[in-house]
């Protein structure tokens, strides 16, 4: 079963592009995610005390998944943004909560992965900060 950590509050620093969630009641050795915009990329960092997946997929792939995304019963993640060694699974839960996946794949034998949870409220604030409204009506 997986254990997925809640990130409910968002800090965006415009001055940097960039982005970090985390828990409100939580120190700062609990899970965090970070963003930045880096030209036609977007850098994530998910780090959970000392350890940290980092990734930087491309900002159109990642909004056109995000854009995309729909409930579906009985699924964790139904979209992927990445390659085969190291990607981005997201989902979409039926209260509109936003289930991350970042991993790292090691071979056929296993794979390192951070599972994260973003609130309704701050997954709007993602969408609203990657401009993935805007993104799906163009």
């Amino acid at each position: 079963m997986r254990n997925f950590q809640t990130l409910d509050s968002v800090t965006v620093d415009a001055q940097n592009a960039s982005l970090e969630l985390y828990l409100s009641t939580a120190d700062d050795d609990q899970p965090r995610l970070a963003m930045q915009r880096e030209g036609a990329y977007v850098t994530i960092s998910a780090s959970y005390g000392p350890l940290e997946i980092a990734m930087r997929p491309r900002y159109e792939d990642l909004v056109r998944s995000l854009g995309r995304l729909g409930a579906v019963e009985g699924l964790h993640t139904t979209r992927q943004v990445g390659t085969g060694q190291a990607y981005l699974a997201i989902g979409l839960t039926p209260d509109n909560s936003l289930l991350m996946r970042l991993t790292i794949v090691a071979d056929a034998t296993g794979h390192l992965s951070l599972n994260m949870l973003l609130t309704d409220a701050a997954r709007g604030k993602l969408f609203q900060w990657l401009g993935v409204e805007e993104a799906a009506r163009a």
